[in-house]
């Protein structure tokens, strides 16, 4: 015999309760009996205390089946796998007639919870790859073709500063692909994780901020009263401290920007115009900001009364050298 489908099945609210309630008025008329009948000597009471014993367990186990339905949903529960589009132990077809109603109305919208979350991680999926093929090739594209230029030996000076131009805002949109790749994840799945020295990596970047701010009266200065290293991802470390000190840059304008390596801490410091500078919560302080969070790095903003602007980034657990 086939079960009804789940559209054709009526579930009756308080159908729990009503059971329950019959159980327990079962017991309570059954453990009222045996004590008459033990009180009046029907019985002896050794067989009195056994009846009351078996009608307390038969409650109990009549309660626990009652109870089954909710088990399962929380078993369910805790084996879900997000990456399942919905799990069948959910499906409204599969209840027993006599289930709750509000264990029915759980069973329904986990299974479409599940299907959203399924569904939602498989565009996620399917976005970053994409994009991660689709605006990485143009701009690598564009940088060979902006290095080819550079190197053209007719290209006047007019021309190389539009070639400085287009090379700084290709490695500009480069690492902003790379930051909304790494905050368009669920999670950091599929970023390698590796122990790597921080003073290394800020290096490298400060090396290609330079190049880009050639021409340009802005300084890069690094400090290293120390050295340390992290154990996580040098790509998001490298991305995060692209985007403070882009934002420095743009604050600035014109001057020095000191990095600085202390115990578990960078720190990057523009000083502004006393006359005022760029509004410093830009776009790559919200997504320093972001990136910061989902990766438990604290970031903290400080503007002193010398106009020196500050912002600092703790590790908490970083590794000795």
């Amino acid at each position: 015999m086939n079960r009804p489908s789940a559209s054709s099945m009526t579930f009756r609210r308080g159908t729990f309760y009503r059971r329950i309630g019959v159980i327990f008025g079962s017991q309570l008329i059954a453990v009222a009996i045996a004590s008459v009948m033990g009180a009046t000597q029907v019985v002896p009471v050794e067989a009195m205390l056994i009846l009351i014993a078996i009608f307390s367990v038969s409650a109990w186990l009549a309660t626990r089946r009652q109870w089954l339905q909710v088990s399962r949903l929380a078993g369910a529960v805790e084996a879900w796998d997000e990456q399942q589009a919905g799990s069948d132990v959910w499906l409204l077809g599969q209840l027993p007639p006599h289930t709750d109603v509000d264990v029915a109305v759980l069973s329904r919208r986990l299974d479409a919870f599940a299907h959203r979350i399924a569904e939602y991680n498989q565009r996620e999926r399917d976005f970053t790859r994409d994009a991660s093929h689709e605006l990485r090739s143009p701009l690598t594209v564009i940088k060979m073709s902006a290095d080819l230029l550079a190197d053209e030996p007719l290209l006047g000076e007019p021309g190389q500063r539009s070639v400085q131009r287009i090379k700084r805002a290709s490695r500009e949109m480069e690492a902003l692909v790379e930051a909304l790749l790494i905050l368009a994840r669920e999670s950091d799945n599929g970023l390698s994780e590796e122990d790597f020295v921080v003073n290394d990596v800020l290096k490298r970047e400060l090396d290609a901020a330079r190049d880009l701010l050639e021409g340009q009266p802005i300084v890069l200065q690094l400090e290293e009263p120390v050295r340390f290293a992290l154990h996580g991802s040098p790509r998001v470390f490298a991305v995060l401290c692209w985007q403070l000190i882009r934002n420095a840059c743009q604050q600035a304008e014109q001057g020095t920007i000191v990095i600085t390596v202390m115990p578990g801490m960078v720190t990057v410091a523009n000083r502004s115009p006393v006359d005022g500078g760029v509004d410093r919560h830009g776009f790559e302080l919200a997504i320093a900001q972001r990136i910061s969070e989902r990766f438990a790095w604290p970031l903290e903003l400080q503007t002193r009364e010398d106009h020196w602007h500050v912002a600092r980034i703790r590790f908490p657990q970083p590794l000795s050298m």
